[in-house]
Order: C-alpha cells, then sequence, then structure tokens
C-alpha cells in the first residue's frame, strides 16, 4: 500500500475521533457506537460479498458467535474479557471457515450459497436458545462493572474511540486486500470463477480466505455488541436483523469499495431512526424498511452510491 492508500482512511479515523469532544449527548453517541459496530459488520460482509462475489444471508452465525463467546465465557467462567473478545474473534473465524468448507467443497455458489449460510445462522439461532449455558429464551447479562480492566467505562466516548480504531483497522486490512495479489484473484473469482481456475487461480483457498477474514470482522462486531450492550438472547445474536443490515450496507454504499460499507451503515441506521421518530417506535418498523430495500436491490440492482458519487465528481 501507499501513502495515497492509507491517508484516506487515516483522516476519517481523525474526523471521527473528535465527535466526543463536540457531542456529549448519550443519545447521539449511541447511535455513533452502534452505527460503528453495523459498520464493521457489514465490513465483513463485503469481504465476502463485495470482492467475493459469494453473497451470504447468514453473518448473524458470525456475530452471535463473536458475542456468545464474548459473554458466556467471562459470565459463566470468569474469564477476562478483553481475552473472551479475542477468542470470539477466534471462533468465529473457524466457524466461517467450516462452513466455507462445507459450503465451497460441495461446489455451492449463488443462491445456494445464500441459503446455506441462512440456514446455519437459523440452526445457531435456535440452539442458542435450548442450551442452558446460553441462558436459553431468558438471555445472558453481563454483570456492570465499569472499568476498562474489564472492558466496560464509565464514558461512551472511550468506547466509541475503542470501537472506531477497530473500524479503522477493519479498513486498513480491506485497503490491504484490495491491493494484494489475494484481493486481485478473489475478484477474479467473483467475475468468472471458471476462468479463474483456468488460469491457475485456487479458488477454494481463496473463496476460504476470504469467508475467515469475513466471520473474524463479524464476530469482532458481535463481541463489541455485547459488551456494550451486555444483554443477549437468541433473537439478538443469531437474529435476522444483522444478516440483512451487514448485507444492505455494502450494497447500497458500494460493495466491492472500501468505504461503501461505512457510508451505507450511516444511511441504514439514519433512515431507520429517521423512521421510529416519525411512525412511533413500532417493534420490527425497522426490519420492515430493510425488507423492503432488500427487494428493491434485488429487483433494481443500485449503481452503488460510492462510484456514483466518484463518477459525479
Amino acid at each position: 500500500m501507499t501513502a495515497r492508500d492509507v491517508l484516506p482512511i487515516l483522516l476519517f479515523g481523525a474526523v471521527a475521533a473528535l465527535l466526543p469532544v463536540f457531542v456529549t449527548a448519550g443519545t447521539l453517541l449511541n447511535f455513533a457506537i452502534f452505527t460503528l459496530i453495523l459498520c464493521l459488520a457489514a465490513q465483513g460482509w463485503n469481504i465476502l460479498g463485495g470482492f467475493g462475489g459469494q453473497y451470504s444471508f447468514g453473518h448473524a452465525a458470525f456475530f452471535g458467535t463473536g458475542a456468545y463467546a464474548t459473554a458466556v465465557l467471562q459470565v459463566r467462567y470468569g474469564v477476562n474479557p478483553y481475552v473472551t473478545f479475542l477468542a470470539g474473534i477466534a471462533l468465529a473465524s473457524v466457524v466461517g471457515w467450516v462452513i466455507g468448507f462445507l459450503s465451497f467443497r460441495s461446489g455451492l455458489r449463488g443462491s445456494y450459497f445464500a441459503l446455506v449460510t441462512l440456514a446455519f445462522a437459523e440452526v445457531f439461532r435456535v440452539l442458542s436458545n435450548a442450551v442452558p449455558f446460553t441462558g436459553g429464551a431468558a438471555g445472558l447479562l453481563i454483570p456492570l462493572n465499569q472499568r476498562a480492566a474489564n472492558f466496560q467505562f464509565e464514558s461512551r466516548g472511550w468506547f466509541y474511540l475503542l470501537v472506531l480504531a477497530l473500524v479503522v483497522v477493519a479498513l486498513l486490512l480491506t485497503r490491504a486486500l484490495e491491493r494484494s495479489r489475494l484481493g486481485a484473484q478473489l475478484v477474479a473469482v467473483r467475475e468468472n470463477e471458471d476462468a479463474a481456475r483456468a488460469v491457475g487461480v485456487d479458488a477454494l483457498r481463496v473463496k476460504l480466505s476470504a469467508i475467515t477474514l469475513s466471520a473474524a470482522m463479524t464476530g469482532a462486531a458481535g463481541g463489541l455488541y455485547a459488551q456494550y450492550f451486555l444483554y443477549l438472547d437468541s433473537t439478538i445474536a443469531y437474529g435476522t436483523w444483522i444478516s440483512v443490515e451487514a448485507l444492505l450496507a455494502p450494497i447500497i454504499g458500494g460493495a466491492g469499495t472500501v468505504f461503501g460499507p461505512v457510508i451505507g451503515a450511516v444511511i441504514l441506521h439514519t433512515l431507520a431512526e429517521a423512521t421510529r421518530m416519525m411512525v412511533g417506535r413500532i417493534p420490527g418498523i425497522d426490519l420492515v424498511i430493510y425488507g423492503v430495500l432488500l427487494i428493491l436491490v434485488v429487483r433494481f440492482p443500485p449503481r452503488n452510491l460510492l462510484p456514483w458519487l466518484r463518477g459525479r465528481r
């Protein structure tokens, strides 16, 4: 990577880091933190779906795995939260590799792969709702202990900066992937897998690398969600809401681009909050909006906002 590749990402991080200085309202900081968590999950989907062309409808499987590993290990076994967070990322990446190996080894592509990922997410949701160590239907509550050593902060601003730092790292990793040989092979597989195989690309290895990295990023988002909101149940961790949001954000902002998921996540979350303010807090109204957006995206594939803005410029 060159300085030209890295500079926009560092500039974004520096400008975004000023937010807690000018904004002290808890509601706005909650909005910003949740949006950044969604950015991280969307960036994970973008690596697999945007760069690799392997559309997943079940990224909740990785999000929930990272979230539950973070929560269960510290609540049931007293493990340090920072260690559980890293363990959640590692476990999510293993789950991603296993799902990818079973799917790609069987030659699943397109809608078949999308449905398989959706099925895995649903199986995980049912299991987490049934087994006792996850809290079952009642969910799992992480004890409140606001100390930096406990991965909890009295000020929301510190947690915001931590999440922002991880988003910047994810952006840098995505930029490095875009400029790497693996990134070029991933795009080749996306455009024409058979042709990529013909020129010597190991499509299975490339796709497994992509889904492993994708799952790790999404698992990190799940761990941050658990550590910030301190409560999990099967609907939150493995719910369809995160799969839909992680999918829609890159598509709207620009799939296969570095900043597309960030733009899309901001648009999605702003739209959801604006709708709640206008029509009241009707349960599930945001999912209705996302469902309509998903139908429109499938029916009328967008040109993607970020590439369109570049064209206009």
